[in-house]
């Protein structure tokens, strides 16, 4: 044991980077950053247990020095005065620069906008009766590491802060009569198990690099990750010891990869390769271009090289556009390598050619006369060539009107007394949900001037509450059912093809979704409602068909789950989404299976969960079970040819 550390936490933050078992593409991520900052961090998703956060926190002890101004709380760069903050700025030509390691800054995921962002230092306040600013986490990242763990269960207003900060490099602070700005330069690494929910998009795209890991399958290399553990937790630094010299020949690496990168050059060849792969991906924008040349180059100057080849382009393109390439949720985020290189031949085959493309462009575009049997001519146009064509309006998909939303119909934020305390403000009249923090901060400097025998003295204009706020979204469930009735091929496949863009729009709105489904004697939670959508559509993929048709069961099994959460949360919306084709033929008692199916239905409407009712029945003969159903429920009905998988995302207005 090492002295006076007895925590399992702290082994985990002194682990030895090179002891960590497989998961080398993840590790390649986190060098190339350490490289070159500029690549813009890079995203680690991956099941739970897979050596993720041990593997972001390890690389602290590879980090290598960096000048910085001695004394400055921002570890500005002297080099740089571009990047100066306002101290650094006064002193000119008094600074004294020094060398520190770059470190690893952790962003608690509790951790309230004041600690973030920085606030007044209160202390100061009141034995100076003067403003001081107190630096937050962006202070301590700038030139850092910021690492967050769980990125995806971020609160939705540090997230804004954290993208404003790495979009302009520049942390602005305007509250409380502080007005403040320091440089908030970072590399930004997360880490996050997807099926505890998804990142917004807006987040995701700021990671440079993405890698997405799992658990290893092979025997003898997870007996090895045990053996490692265990022989760590026994005698650490002996275990440290065995890999310090492979530590510093990869910290060496580092070093030298850090001086050769601005002599790395990148032909024009390699450029339209990489234009072409991100063509060919369909990503937005064009940040996927830049971080790609950015990344192959920081590959090229890592492997002792100072030019960029095919291959340091190849490797870039599957750590750059695995989180890019997804233009729908849900759609396979693999990288299809093949498709890389059917771009990388296309890239040169293209330039190898390109007059003769030229030439051969002009003349496909040439309209071409043809002569029909009558003796008159039609012209012909090339695919690809320029054609105007009269615009009419596409026929309108059908609708789904029952849910509403106010606004854009996604989670809204709105303020409640029993909320999450986020910021303050001035009321605007008397109120008992006082800010504390913020009111002393308020009438600290003015402790000088002020008459009284309080320790601090505060006024009525110093007074600030509490701004709280609480998200209000929808939790969705699925009821399906599985029987015998569903069994068809053709008609479960459409089933889940309908869910699947229910499941969709649930994603867009940032839904909690469930997943109930009776089948044989019963109904089962297949799921319990959760933000991971991405679980909820795994678990439709191994859905089981087969045995009679408990629908009561079902309905009852929905109706319970989405009245413990109403009561988990009394500010989520419950909706209910029935798919069946009606006919019951297990009952939950001595009566009929319809009647029981026909006094749940009425318990929900009497409830007024909004609920809806898709009817799969698909016979000559229509028995109308699942409208009737849907009467009693008071939802809304509608018929599965209704539906079409590929438009009922861009339908669905409220699930």
């Amino acid at each position: 044991m090492i002295p006076g550390n007895t925590g399992m936490h702290h082994f985990d933050e002194i682990y030895p980077f090179s002891a960590i078992v497989g998961q080398e593409l993840m590790k390649k991520a986190l060098l190339l950053n350490a490289i070159n900052p500029r690549i813009g961090g890079v995203l680690i998703k991956g099941e739970k247990g897979t050596a993720k956060s041990t593997a972001a926190r390890a690389l602290a002890h590879l980090l290598p020095e960096q000048d910085v101004v001695d004394g400055c709380i921002f570890g500005c760069d002297p080099a740089d005065p571009t990047t100066f903050c306002e101290e650094c700025q006064k002193k000119g030509g008094q600074l004294i620069s020094t060398r520190k390691k770059m470190r690893v800054v952790e962003l608690p995921i509790s951790a309230t906008e004041d600690k973030v962002i920085g606030s007044l230092d209160i202390e100061y306040a009141l034995q100076k009766g003067e403003k001081k600013f107190e630096p937050g986490v962006l202070a301590k990242a700038n030139r850092n590491i910021l690492y967050v763990d769980e990125v995806n269960l971020l609160s939705d207003h540090i997230v804004d802060v954290l993208l404003d900060a790495a979009a302009m490099g520049v942390n602005v602070i305007e509250r409380e009569g502080v007005s403040f700005e320091h440089p908030a330069s970072f590399i930004l690494i997360g880490t996050m198990n997807p099926e505890e929910g998804d990142l917004r998009p807006q987040l995701l795209d700021r990671f440079g690099l993405c890698v997405d890991i799992e658990g290893i399958d092979d025997i003898d290399t997870r007996v090895e990750v045990i053996n490692r553990r265990r022989r760590y937790e026994r005698h650490p630094l002996e275990f440290i010891g065995e890999f310090g010299e492979e530590e510093d020949e990869l910290r060496t690496r580092i070093t030298r990869a850090q001086g050769l990168l601005s002599l790395v050059t990148i032909s024009d060849e390699m450029l339209y390769m990489i234009a072409q792969i991100c063509m060919d991906a369909a990503v937005d924008g064009h940040r996927a271009d830049i971080i790609m040349m950015k990344t192959a180059k920081t590959i090229a100057s890592f492997n002792a090289r100072v030019e960029v080849t095919e291959d340091d382009v190849r490797e870039a393109a599957e750590l750059v556009l695995s989180h890019r390439m997804r233009s729908q949720p849900f759609s396979d985020q693999q990288m299809d390598k093949d498709k890389i290189e059917e771009s990388i031949q296309k890239s040169q085959q293209e330039r190898q050619q390109p007059e003769q493309k030229e030439e051969q462009t002009e003349q496909d575009q040439k309209p071409q006369e043809n002569t029909t049997p009558d003796g008159s001519t039609t012209t012909q146009f090339a695919e690809g060539s320029p054609f105007k064509v009269s615009q009419k309006p596409l026929a309108q998909p059908r609708r789904i009107d029952s849910f509403k939303r106010d606004g854009s119909g996604r989670r809204s934020v709105t303020e409640s007394r029993d909320g999450k305390y986020v910021r303050s403000r001035i009321p605007d009249r008397l109120t008992a949900d006082i800010a504390l923090d913020a009111t002393i901060r308020a009438a600290a400097p003015h402790q000088k001037g002020r008459n009284g025998d309080l320790a601090v003295k505060i006024e009525t204009s110093d007074i600030r509450e509490k701004v709280r706020e609480r998200k209000m979204g929808n939790t969705v469930l699925f009821v399906v059912d599985a029987s015998g009735s569903m069994g068809a091929q053709q008609r479960m496949t459409a089933v889940k093809g309908a869910i699947l863009s229910l499941l969709i729009d649930a994603y867009q709105k940032r839904d909690r979704v469930g997943l109930v489904v009776f089948r044989g004697s019963g109904a089962e939670v297949l799921l319990p409602p959760t933000s991971s959508v991405e679980l909820a559509r795994k678990c439709m993929q191994s859905l089981p068909v087969g045995g009679k048709t408990p629908l009561a069961s079902g309905l009852s099994k929905g109706f319970e789950v989405l009245l413990r959460e109403k009561m988990i949360n009394a500010h989520t919306i419950p909706r209910m989404i029935l798919i069946s084709d009606g006919k019951a033929n297990v009952s939950m008692g001595s009566g009929s299976p319809l009647d029981d199916v026909t006094e749940v239905a009425s318990h929900i409407r009497d409830s007024k969960i909004p609920s809806m009712v898709i009817d799969t029945e698909q016979s000559y003969i229509a028995f109308g079970l699942a409208h009737k159903i849907s009467d009693a429920m008071g939802a809304k009905y509608l018929k599965l040819e209704d539906i079409k998988a590929d438009t009922i995302a861009d339908a669905v207005k409220g699930i």
